[in-house]
């Protein structure tokens, strides 16, 4: 059996909620066959970030070009990229082997409140990463970081998508989970601008899910389809992951990307 290939370059989250182990479980969960770059080892649960470990930028590159040069990849993802020097090397790995299909989720702070983004890396992601993307996912208070200014409406959503992609990313989903009522994302790729809205889920259990959201995309672009059609399916996705989020720790619990997935009779 063949399957599409996708590659997770981010962060380890030990409480299986986010980073690598949620992307890998929604590659997955959507029939691709997931690889794993860690970037970072984290001490995490529900309620937090404890501690944090770079891994040296060889070990992260030696990581992508072993598994690109044997098995290959069809789409890529990044997550957790703490420093200048990580993003620097997750760039040129990306220029080297040509990877088209590159969705950066731009992770900045942990659901508790941990910074998972140093403040002079996010240069280097704007300078180095963005113009490589097919689709950044930024949330609102990610998307302010990112253009220096305030989006919070759907209008300044709207006009966030639209520059983020003049600064160089083929396409953008400004998110609007950070906004209250329904939650109303922005697609843009520079030709047309898409508002993908679903109703909000009263739940606290919300950890991954711009991982998740990200990976799901990432499945979508590895099996073919465009860049509009794999956020419109992964938008299905991860809301279904929401509403069947799971209720474990004393924090907020995680999505749940294997809610379509019974066990036994």
């Amino acid at each position: 059996m063949k399957l599409p290939v996708a590659l997770t370059i981010a962060g380890s989250d030990s409480g299986g909620g986010a980073g690598i182990q949620a992307d890998l479980k929604t590659f997955a969960a959507l029939g691709v066959h997931g690889t794993s770059a860690i970037t970072a080892i984290t001490a995490q649960n529900t309620t937090g970030v404890t501690d944090i470990l770079e891994l040296p930028v060889s070990l992260i590159r030696e990581q992508i070009a072993v598994v690109i040069e044997d098995i290959g990849v069809h789409a890529a993802k990044t997550g957790m990229l703490s420093s200048a020097a990580i993003i620097a090397t997750v760039a040129d790995a990306v220029e080297h082997y040509q990877i088209r299909n590159l969705i950066v989720d731009p992770v900045m702070v942990a659901k508790g409140g941990a910074k998972l983004l140093r403040d002079d890396a996010v240069a280097a992601l704007i300078e180095r990463l963005l113009p490589l993307a097919a689709v950044i996912t930024p949330n609102l208070p990610e998307a302010e970081v990112l253009l220096g200014r305030s989006v919070q409406s759907l209008e300044e959503r709207r006009r966030a998508a639209r520059d983020l992609v003049a600064m160089g990313a083929r396409a953008a989903v400004v998110k609007g989970g950070h906004a209250e009522g329904d939650v109303i994302d922005v697609f843009c790729d520079g030709s047309q601008l898409v508002e993908l809205a679903a109703e909000r889920i009263d739940t606290p259990n919300t950890h991954g899910s711009g991982c998740v959201f990200s990976a799901a995309i990432t499945a979508g672009l590895a099996g073919g389809a465009d860049p509009l059609d794999a956020v419109r399916k992964a938008k299905t996705f991860i809301t279904q992951a929401i509403a069947n989020s799971i209720e474990i720790g004393h924090g907020h619990g995680p999505v749940n990307p294997w809610f379509a997935l019974r066990v036994g009779g």
